[in-house]
């Protein structure tokens, strides 16, 4: 990451540092296990772990890697793979709006180097607190410091993953793990309207759609999972004014 070695390590930055890595850290445990389900899972879908550890580097989004990796086991063609990873990390782009303006006086080198290292805890944890301080060296440095943590302990823990993956039995089917990933992250989600409308709608339509080819019935069903969670939403929603 070159555009670190162009930090302004001043007072008000170390200070940001500081407190967005202590805000972040408790919940950066959970990174742990997360990070060596996917790197089991990455070997258990057959990549080798250089490929593993590569994917791991570039894609950098646990729920990107998950939902890819039975594409990629069914050798399923790489638009549909890229396809599948962006409608999965739609979200990005709400959250890279939400902070975008406290990285205004970064050259674009280094705001590419921002958008790289943003995760959803990070932006959970960061972002009242950087909209409440003007300091925009404090602002910086209370967005790099847990988010370069996350980075670390995400690719360690996934190396770790792929490295004991090969010491586990293949009667264990290690294919299996994204999809009970997954589904251990879906099933806190699932607890508002909106978001079981948009599950249930994306499931029936992925069973439905099944027999397509290319396994293009995933990627309707993510549409339109997306699409019915925004109907329940709005309908759920109180109207201004009413």
């Amino acid at each position: 990451m070159p555009f670190l070695n162009r930090l302004p390590l001043t007072a008000e930055f170390r200070a940001g540092a500081r407190a967005g890595f202590r805000a972040f850290l408790p919940q950066s445990i959970g990174l742990i296990p997360w990070g060596m389900v996917t790197g089991v899972a990455m070997v258990g879908s057959g990549l080798t772990p250089i490929e593993a550890m590569g994917m791991n580097v570039l894609v950098f989004s646990g729920t990107a890697q998950l939902g890819t990796l039975p594409l990629i086991a069914a050798g399923a063609p790489l638009w549909l793979i890229i396809a599948t990873a962006l409608a999965l990390n739609l979200r990005f782009l709400i959250f890279s709006a939400g902070i975008a303006g406290n990285f205004q006086q970064l050259r674009m080198p280094a705001r590419w180097g921002v958008g790289y290292l943003l995760v959803d805890g990070v932006f959970a944890i960061c972002l009242e607190p950087m909209r409440r301080n003007p300091d925009p060296q404090w602002r910086l440095g209370h967005y790099l410091a847990p988010s370069l943590w996350a980075w670390a302990v995400w690719q360690l823990c996934a190396l770790t993953g792929i490295l004991f993956a090969g010491a586990i039995p293949g009667s264990w089917s290690l294919e299996f793990m994204a999809t009970i990933a997954l589904l251990a992250l879906l099933l806190p989600m699932a607890g508002t309207r909106p978001m079981l409308v948009a599950a249930l709608t994306g499931g029936a339509v992925a069973v439905a759609l099944h027999g397509l080819p290319l396994r293009l019935g995933l990627l309707v069903a993510m549409v339109a999972g997306i699409l019915s969670g925004f109907a329940a939403e709005r309908q759920h929603s109180p109207v201004a004014g009413s």
